[in-house]
């Protein structure tokens, strides 16, 4: 390791206070990033408010400093729709409660908040594109949309389409958590039909293209076509997950939901015009470029490795974490939370040998919010994950790091 690092390549960063004035102490981010078309703005763990703060600055700093045009989050292409008018300002503040659903609500909702209130006066304002299955893990969001467009183009298979939503609306819950199990008690020979009929639904609809787009247009079809994988996408992830739950799931199986996700950012992407720049906030494990293991062991090829391996240096990272001895974390409750799992704060160890939260508290920077610059500069291998340690070469899974000394609560969690 340098000898000269983390201190020659880290910034202490004056506030996480979204709304000051001032943005100069993040100029460093600008040399980091650099033209990229892609810049994702990570989290080590869920309903952390300081992330949510920091995550807001970033954001006001890469639109209004680097002319960055879209943000896209970690949710579904449907619950991105039902908030973008409420964004722009239609509606009071605590619709969004209605419009999110919990989980989107503890996940994003200081953030989106926050949002609805930097778009106040603009003249276009700040949308968000939904990048991410949805994070109920059910179907009908996708599904509804895509009969509708059936019933439309090729009413002729409206027995086909009825029988696969009759099964899909057994499936419910506000989180992969209640719906993989949920999926779990369906009988198998109905789990199979489900996969078969949608199998169906999506080969038809890619060969009969030429036919539906003269029965409708061409945006409405791709529409439909990415509503229709996304539920091929959903199918697959309550199998994976239901069996993750039973502890039978195979080795990199949630690498699908991610290569979706990375698919996904790319859809986008195509549709959002020359000039375009995307602010990508997700968790760490979702947009680091390596993949993800935990001693050792393979959880996942992550979206970022597979928008690494295609945009290349148009994609940077920056990562979150932090150095305090608490953080919230997930505990699964089947009882009484509408989400399947409650959050509350758990004791972590000490930062570990070889961590950037470790480096950083030794050299007296622990304390601070700060912006450290990784690439090529370091052979640290690991970084909090959760209340876990993901470990990885950290110099190329990520290209910055924001520290913060303290981990809290978001106060909009109500699980």
């Amino acid at each position: 390791m340098a000898s000269d690092f983390p201190s020659a390549h880290t910034a202490v960063l004056n506030t996480l206070d979204p709304d000051a004035p001032v943005l100069d102490d993040l100029e460093p981010l600008r040399g980091i990033i650099e033209d990229a078309q892609v810049v994702g703005v990570g989290e080590g763990a869920h309903f952390v408010r300081e992330f949510t703060l920091a995550r807001a600055r970033l954001l006001r700093f890469l639109i209004e400093r680097c002319g960055f045009t879209h943000v896209a989050l970690e949710l579904g292409s449907t619950q991105a729709a039902a908030v973008n008018p409420w964004l722009a300002g239609d509606g009071e503040e605590p619709d969004l409660h209605r419009l999110s659903g919990p989980l989107t609500l503890g996940m994003f909702g200081e953030l989106l908040r926050w949002l609805r209130r930097y778009n106040v006066g603009r003249t276009q304002p700040i949308q968000i594109a939904g990048i991410d299955l949805p994070n109920t893990l059910t179907l009908l969001p996708d599904l509804d949309p895509v009969a509708d467009y059936l019933g439309l183009v090729d009413p002729d298979i409206g027995d086909l389409v009825a029988g696969v939503l009759r099964t899909a609306g057994e499936i419910t819950g506000g989180s992969a958590a209640v719906s993989a199990p949920r999926w779990g008690t369906l009988d198998p020979a109905l789990q199979d039909s489900l996969t078969a009929s949608l199998a169906r639904l999506s080969t038809r609809l890619r060969a009969l293209e030429p036919i539906y787009v003269s029965r409708s247009d061409q945006r409405s079809y791709d529409t439909a076509r990415h509503h229709l994988d996304t539920a091929c996408h959903t199918d697959y992830m309550l199998r994976a997950m239901n069996d993750l739950f039973s502890g039978a799931g195979a080795p990199g199986d949630t690498s699908v939901r991610d290569h979706f996700m990375a698919a996904s950012v790319q859809w986008h992407l195509a549709r959002a015009g020359t000039g375009a720049r995307v602010v990508l906030v997700a968790h760490n494990n979702h947009i680091q470029k390596t993949p993800v293991t935990f001693d050792g062991h393979l959880a996942a090829l992550p979206m970022g490795h597979y928008l690494a391996r295609d945009l290349g240096r148009q994609y940077r990272v920056v990562a979150m974490t932090h150095t305090a001895d608490q953080v919230p974390e997930m505990s699964v409750s089947p009882e009484g939370s509408p989400v399947g799992f409650t959050v509350e704060l758990v004791t972590m160890d000490a930062p570990a040998p070889g961590s950037v939260e470790k480096t950083l508290t030794d050299a007296g920077l622990g304390g601070a919010v700060t912006l450290t610059d990784l690439r090529s500069r370091t052979s640290l291998d690991r970084m909090r994950s959760q209340s876990a340690v993901v470990d990885t070469p950290l110099h190329q899974a990520f290209d910055a790091v924001v520290c913060t000394p303290t981990a809290t609560l978001d106060p909009t969690v109500s699980f």
